[in-house]
């Protein structure tokens, strides 16, 4: 696939809703943060934020410099945004950290908790360090979590049940790989629980995350996650986050 230009890239991701304006309505976007505040550790996404964040103006603050949504708090209903240049400022800022970790031959953990949309962002991501050198790890066999399993799947870390794979913003499946590893990653990139369970337990980590889920927004603020890449993290073709998975491994010197 050609290596789109930044400009390029910023016009394919409006173009399919992956920002701009996105699917996620305003009302949801700000439900999220409203749970998030009231101490719902479902919208925690495994980080532990005690009491720092109890005033969802607070967060919307956060997201609308982070994630560029509308930063109108009377905005109530309708459309909500995410800003491509702030997409593709997180992606230049992970490519930084991938690089470092070609570099150096690290070991990374990939994983998903939407495994619908960003497996493929993922899985080629792990292909292209893995041509780098590094050690792309292998969880251990036999994990639950959840009432379910954890399974790799294309080099990627994915909760299934059922003979499914699930979506999920539990952080459950990443702790339980944690804590089966005799040593623990270098690198976590992944979305949702995943991300934060790992940038909690003191791993380097870096996510992609969704305009209504703020928690791992706060992560980077807080300097728990490394990067978190604000993008709608289920369009309707997982094949349009392929020009930005381009753009990422070129960024990063893995394009070859």
């Amino acid at each position: 696939m050609p290596i789109p230009s930044r400009a390029a890239l910023v016009d394919h991701l409006v173009r399919t809703r992956i920002a701009g304006d996105v699917a996620t309505p305003r009302d949801n976007n700000l439900s999220h943060y409203r749970r998030l505040a009231n101490g719902d550790r479902h919208y925690w996404l495994g980080l532990e934020l005690g009491d720092r964040w109890a005033d969802e103006q607070d967060v919307l603050a956060v997201m609308a410099e982070r994630c560029g949504v509308v930063d109108d708090p009377e905005h109530r209903a309708g459309q909500d945004t995410i800003d491509p240049e702030l997409t593709v400022d997180g992606l230049d800022r992970m490519a930084a950290r991938l690089r470092k970790a070609a570099a150096g031959r690290q070991r990374v953990l990939f994983a998903t908790g939407h495994p619908g949309a960003l497996l493929d962002v993922h899985s080629r991501t792990a292909a292209a360090l893995r041509a780098a050198g590094c050690d792309i790890v292998r969880i251990p066999g036999g994990l639950t979590a959840d009432e379910g399993y954890v399974v790799q799947f294309a080099d990627v870390a994915v909760f299934e049940r059922g003979a499914s794979l699930w979506h999920t913003h539990s952080p459950e499946p990443m702790r339980a790989i944690l804590g089966a590893l005799e040593t623990p990653p270098d690198l976590v990139v992944a979305d949702h629980g995943w991300a934060g369970c790992a940038g909690q337990l003191g791993v380097d980590a870096m996510g992609y995350a969704d305009c209504n889920d703020p928690a791992l927004f706060i992560g980077e603020a807080e300097g728990s996650l490394q990067v978190t890449v604000p993008l709608d993290d289920h369009v309707l073709d997982p094949r349009f986050y392929e020009p930005m998975t381009a753009y990422l491994l070129d960024a990063a010197g893995l394009s070859a």
